[in-house]
């Protein structure tokens, strides 16, 4: 039996643009075109052209895709022709494959928002879809507030979809714009509209401010939708759009879907799921969503250690879908919950090396946990575990050894009271190779003097470090009080595209960051003599 076609129209272009804190440039937004048609969505929608510069630049050349290009833009204005309507012109002169109009269906809002007439509304759909079709534009009307316009007048909420419908649109778009409907609203309101409009030509737009954005769209789609329109990683403004990285491996590896639907994506992309989320996130310089569903660095992590035993003979237990199907890792958490199970499935994961019947596995496990008590956690921080098993198996070389540090915070104020200068001068004195080595470095903080000061000068081994660089630092206040203990994660990478994190505890901020920084660069030297 042949399997109905599923549309993925994705707007992290547009919509998700709306997200706090997110501002695409036009190299950004090439890209991510680039990952979105990499992946297999259908419709990749750039923005609203005409609207900014970096839009329109956008618009001006379709990009090197497979996908249908989307152009978002309004339906002609109150009181002006189609002809003469400037947003209409910019979205149907654009480089654009398809035009998606946006046009209120809830009453109220044609009466308060647009300031307009209930038949002026729909004039204006019929009128702004007709004119794109005739130039030999595919068209989608957004039908703004629709679900929220059903519940308050159902007829008037039909009559927008039907004259979409009726004027040439190629896709009826049911936007649930206040995030409020559920599931089973949506789910009674999209049977009946597929009673007037065909369900092959039915899309659904859901936001997420109840959280059940992904099973909104799940609803449409078993009532008869057959587009769902949402972003990667659920990007969008206030609680974000229905999340297309939760969606698709919904469609692909859940039974009652993929046996009955095939989508643009397939089996082979899938695997590149969490790729491509992650690269969005370090694009936009926003930390990953380590909880997020099928992508998230936890999705497929163990802890407990009863579970983590059972996960080791067999993933079924725990484990809802393969974490390679979309690109990801199982993990097996080392923490104060762990046992012999989760302890030797993370230490072959980090390529340790050892005999399970190693009494030293016990010291190993014992340590950790004994460490997680005073504040320290492994759980994202692999290069401190890895140095903490490697030197109770005795082999961990003696790279060097630091003697002592000091630091200087430097603020200066200017005569009328403002500041005029502020940094940081950080002195280490390390022992390498026999020899006392004193350097000195200044930095825009305490942290980064200290780090530009350790790396200044490690003698021969001075070479393998020179690549190295910090891309993340994060501090969390373990126990509360004037005498809080205090734990730093460092995030480290280097030119090879390798990334280790460590941690460091104190009562004293800068001596849990050195301690975290020493251990990056002692990661970074065992690394380097293992090759």
């Amino acid at each position: 039996m042949s399997r109905e076609r599923v549309t993925l129209y994705d707007t992290t272009l547009r919509d998700g643009a709306q997200t706090t804190g997110v501002d695409f440039s036009l190299e950004d937004k090439r890209q991510i075109a680039a990952m979105l048609d990499e992946l297999g969505v259908d419709y990749i929608e750039g923005g609203y052209p005409g609207a900014n510069p970096i839009d329109t630049e956008f618009f001006a050349q379709k990009p090197k895709m497979r996908a249908r290009f989307s152009a978002f833009g309004m339906t002609r204005r109150q009181g002006r022709s189609v002809e003469n309507d400037p947003g209409v012109a910019a979205l149907l002169d654009s480089a654009a494959d398809a035009v998606t109009f946006v046009a209120k269906s809830w009453d109220y809002q044609v009466r308060v928002a647009l300031r307009s007439t209930e038949e002026d509304n729909v004039a204006a759909i019929t009128q702004s879809v007709t004119t794109a079709v005739a130039r030999g534009k595919e068209t989608a009307v957004d039908c703004e507030h629709f679900f929220d316009g059903y519940k308050a007048n159902p007829r008037y909420a039909l009559t927008c979809a039907k004259a979409a419908y009726d004027s040439g649109a190629r896709w009826i778009v049911l936007c649930d714009t206040n995030g409020g409907t559920l599931p089973h609203e949506i789910e009674k309101i999209v049977a009946e509209v597929v009673k007037i409009v065909p369900g092959n030509h039915v899309g659904v737009h859901c936001h997420d401010d109840t959280g059940q954005a992904v099973a909104n769209s799940l609803a449409a789609l078993r009532a008869g939708a057959r587009q769902i329109q949402g972003t990667l990683n659920g990007l969008g403004e206030r609680c974000g759009n229905a999340n297309l990285t939760t969606i698709i491996p919904n469609l692909l590896l859940k039974e009652e879907f993929a046996s009955r639907f095939e989508i643009g994506v397939s089996r082979e992309k899938l695997a590149h799921l969490t790729r491509i989320s992650h690269a969005l996130d370090e694009l936009l310089n926003r930390a990953p969503n380590r909880h997020a569903p099928y992508v998230g660095a936890s999705a497929f992590a163990t802890k407990a250690g009863i579970h983590a035993s059972a996960v080791l003979t067999d993933p079924r237990t725990y484990e809802h879908v393969p974490p390679e199907s979309v690109g990801n890792m199982r993990r097996v958490l080392v923490s104060d919950q762990a046992g012999r199970s989760n302890l030797i499935s993370e230490l072959t994961r980090l390529g340790v090396t050892f005999d399970k019947d190693d009494p030293r596995l016990t010291r190993i496990l014992e340590e950790v946990k004994e460490k997680e008590a005073q504040g320290y956690a492994y759980e994202g921080a692999d290069a401190s575990l890895y140095l903490l098993a490697k030197r109770i198996l005795g082999e961990t070389p003696a790279f060097f050894d630091v003697e002592r540090y000091s630091v200087a915070v430097d603020r200066r104020f200017g005569r009328n009271g403002g500041i005029e200068d502020r940094g940081a001068e950080a002195i280490v004195k390390i022992h390498v190779g026999g020899e006392s080595r004193i350097s000195a470095a200044e930095g825009n903080g305490p942290v980064n003097a200290l780090d530009l000061a350790l790396r200044k000068d490690l003698g021969a081994y001075q070479r393998f470090i020179e690549d190295v660089r910090l891309v993340d630092y994060r501090v969390r206040v373990f126990q509360g009080g004037t005498d809080a203990v205090t734990r730093v994660l460092v995030e480290c990478a280097d030119d090879a595209g390798l990334r280790w994190s460590t941690v460091g505890v104190s009562a004293n901020v800068i001596d849990a960051s050195f301690e975290a920084l020493v251990d990056a660069i002692n990661y970074k030297l065992m690394q380097a003599s293992a090759r």
